[in-house]
This record gives C-alpha cells, structure tokens and sequence, in this order.
C-alpha cells in the first residue's frame, strides 16, 4: 500500500516547470488566481455600478461597500464553499458576499451569468498578456538592432539550402531575425486594439435578464453594456454571443503566440547552426557547465531552449481550433479544463521563450577569425561571377565562360573532397580563356556584400526604428494588475 505524500510539502506536490523555472514573475501575477479573483470583483462592481446609475434600486452604499471590500479575500473560505457549492463562481459571489455586508451581498451578480466574470475576466488576462509579450518583442528587438548596427559590414557566408552562398554580413541576418520578430509585434498590437470584451450579454447572449431588470427598455441594456466595456478598459464588446464570447478570439490569441514562439525559435535555430561553425556564440557565463561527460563542450543551451518551448506552444495552437470547432450552438462546457490550461501555458511559456531570447541577444558574441576562415574556401567560388561578367564586357562569350568556370570549380571542389585547398583561382589563371579576366583583388569579400550593409541601416531607420517608437508611445496602456 503506497501513502500519498504531504501536500505541505512543497517538493511532494507536482508544480509546472513553466511557473518555477521559465515565466517572469509579472505573467505569472498576470494569470494568478488572486489576480483571476480581483477581476471578477472589478466586474461585479462595474456592473454593480452601472445597473444603479441606469436606474435599479441599489445604494451608493451598497456599491461602495463592494469597493471597500475588494481586496479581502480568504481562498481558504472560497474553498469551503466550493466544496458544498460545487460551483467555482458561486463560491465567490458568496465570500465576496459575506467580506462586503448582507446589504451589498444582494446585489453581487445581478442578472449576469458565470461567464461574466469568467469570460471578461479572461479577457482582460489576454490583453494584458499580449502587452507582456510586445514588451518582451521590443526589448528583444532592441538588442538585435544594436547588434546589427554593430555587425553591419562583418561579411560571412550566407546559406540557402544550407550550401554556402553569395556572402552577407552578421548585421544583415539578424535584421532578418529582427524583422519576423518585429511582424509579429505589429500582429499583437493590431489584436490588443481589435480585442473586444464579452460584455454584459445574460446567459445564452440575448440578455433576457438585463432587458427583464430594466422592464424592457432597450436603450438601457445597451448603455448598461457600453459602461461595463469602459469601466473594464474596452472600448467595445463582441457585436453578439452565446453564453460565452466566440472560442475564434482564443484561436487568434493562441496563433499568434505561436507565431511569436516561430520566429524565436527561427533564430535560435541559426545561433545553434552558427554555433557548430563557431562563428557566433550565445552567452556563455565563466562558471558554466556544457557537458557532464565532455567538459570542453559549449553547447547553445539557451538557444536550445527556445526552441524546446516554441515547439510546446506550436503544439498547443491547434487545441483552441479544436475548442471553437466543437461549441455546439450556444455552449458546451468542454472548453473548460482545455482552455484553462492551454490559454495560460502558451502564454507562461511564449514569455519564457522571449525572455531567453532577450537573455541571448543582449550577449551574442561573433569570432571574425573563425569566419574569415569559413570564408577562405568559398571566397574563390564567388569571385566567378566576377571572371564572367569581366569577360563577358570584354567581348567573351559568357556560355564558354561559364563553362570554363564550371569546369575548373568541378576540378577544385573534386580536391577539396579530398582534403586540398581551393585552387579554383589557380586552375582560372591557368585557363588561358578565364586568365585574361581574372581580377587578382576580387577575393576581398567586402566586394561580395552587395547592399547588406545599406540594407541594415535602411532597416533599423526606416522600418525598426519608427515601429519601436509607436509602441513606446503605446507602452503601458493595458497594464496588468492596475484597476482600469
């Protein structure tokens, strides 16, 4: 017979390692209960406050009442009534009940449904949530813009198909880095403004029980939901709804992390690539350990990392999909435990991989020797171009020239197979077609940049710099934990 462990034991109780070990401290307050809480009673007051100011016989008494007692919560008494209740919403309308006073407790929840609080609350978590994550974007933007200022004329070998290529520079890649980063800043801040709340809809969204509290007066139903939305920092709510407001936004919201969590990983999986070729490093602390075994080892652990979570939120986008596909008519109630957990640990980890991201950005470390090193052998190779559009303007026809190139590269890459260097400069001097074209100071690999370093300060002044500054202007608006 096994004996369960003490739950007072920190150690003996599962917690996730996105809590402990990945997410900020303010996502993690952003999702906390109390945070869930303090909404939830943000809520009731608002529409508290709303329904009086529209006519319903409550007192400013009553109200002020609610707001006095706000912060008095006793998670312990919620739980005992939980327990009898069986309802996690109750359970709260009763203690908010019992903190504010009989007289207030009358009207705590007046003609709304669970999904009120649930919903709004929920909302405003999100929107919250995503303004983490833009100051997360533009902190990891601002460090890859210093580095690519930095790096803007370091020439390397540029890949496609992971073959080597034409060169770039080191700037120049990590404005691409930054620019997919930098579309989906501008993806959240469009989804923040576009977010709506519930708002005050009633139980399966027609508002029968507002328009019934306001004997049919329409106008007023409308105002009621207008103020609540204001009271909450919206300025809309959903046009219209079920019970709840449409799983689409949450399939949005989740998107878009993912996104977030692919252009992270995008980099990290070309840190790590660099990495082997040792000519970029992340951070590397003097202390660290890379290898219990290989003690000379520095492995990208952190990159590593990033993309460990990204492929974790990648694989909690399509659940919201699933959600919103399986909401039979007005609600079903298995959207519950999926959203609990899928909402809030993309979020938790979406912000540990930008965290990482920023961590490693702010420390990269670029070897030019090793990269000038990497380039030798290629550089002969890009020179080619250089032969044939030399001889070409000379008059050569440019189908025997690029075959005569092709043939002495075929030769040379045959000797570096086995182990030579590239001769492929020699062979061209020995050719006496190609020799006459050969420009012996073509193998400086500043010539083979093209626009990269143009092309970094064009980026960072004219896209970068003013998106930067837009959000700078915006930073702040839906900060969480301030009662709005």
């Amino acid at each position: 017979m096994t004996t369960r462990p003490s739950v007072t034991e920190p150690e003996a109780t599962y917690t996730s390692p996105l809590g402990q070990r990945y997410a900020t401290p303010a996502m993690l307050a952003n999702f906390s209960d109390r945070r869930r809480v303090l909404l939830w009673r943000d809520l009731w007051i608002a529409l508290a406050e709303a329904e009086r100011g529209l006519g319903l016989p409550i007192s400013a008494a009553q109200v002020e009442a609610l707001r006095a007692a706000r912060e008095q919560i006793d998670m312990g008494r919620v739980a005992e009534l939980e327990a009898r209740l069986r309802h996690d919403v109750m359970a709260h309308v009763h203690h908010f009940g019992e903190v504010a006073g009989a007289d207030a407790a009358k009207i705590i929840h007046l003609g709304a449904t669970s999904c009120f609080v649930t919903d709004n609350a929920e909302l405003v978590m999100i929107r919250a949530g995503l303004e983490l994550v833009m100051d997360r974007l533009v902190a990891a933007l601002e460090r890859l813009a210093e580095f690519a200022r930095a790096q803007r004329e370091q020439p390397c070998l540029a890949f496609t198909h992971f073959q080597p290529a034409q060169l770039t520079t080191v700037g120049k890649r990590a404005c691409l880095w930054a620019q997919d980063l930098g579309l989906d800043l501008e993806t959240i801040a469009a989804l923040c403004e576009r977010l709506p709340l519930r708002g005050v809809k009633g139980t399966t969204g027609t508002q029968a029980s507002f328009l019934g509290l306001f004997a049919g007066d329409h106008a007023k139903v409308r105002e009621l939901d207008r103020r609540v939305c204001a009271a909450m920092g919206f300025a809309k709510s959903i046009a219209v709804s079920g019970q709840t407001y449409t799983r689409k936004l949450d399939t949005w919201v989740v998107s878009a992390l993912a996104d977030v969590c692919g252009s992270a990983a995008k980099l990290a999986t070309d840190l790590r690539l660099l990495a082997h070729k040792r000519e970029v490093d992340e951070p590397f602390e003097a202390h660290q350990v890379g290898s219990s075994a290989m003690a000379y080892k520095r492995n990208p652990m952190r990159s590593e990392r990033i993309c460990s979570l990204a492929r974790f939120v990648h694989s909690l986008a399509s659940s919201p999909r699933e959600t919103h596909a399986n909401q039979w008519f007005e609600r079903t109630l298995d959207d519950s435990a999926n959203r609990r957990l899928v909402i809030t640990e993309a979020f938790l980890a979406t912000d540990a991989v930008l965290n990482l991201v920023v961590d490693v950005c702010g420390g990269l470390i670029v070897h030019p020797a090793v990269i000038a090193a990497n380039m030798r052998d290629e550089l002969p190779f890009m020179a080619t171009e250089d032969v044939i559009m030399r001889g070409t303007a000379a008059g050569a026809s440019r189908q025997a020239l690029h075959e005569a190139v092709r043939t002495a590269s075929l030769a040379a890459v045959a000797g570096m197979k086995e182990g030579a260097g590239n001769d492929l400069v020699a062979r061209m001097l020995a050719d006496p077609e190609l020799a006459p074209h050969v420009n012996p100071g073509a193998i400086d690999p500043r010539r083979y940049v093209g626009r990269a370093p143009e092309q970094v300060d064009e980026f960072l002044g004219e896209t970068l710099g003013p998106l930067l500054a837009a959000h700078a202007q915006r930073r702040g608006r839906f900060v969480p934990g301030v009662r709005v």
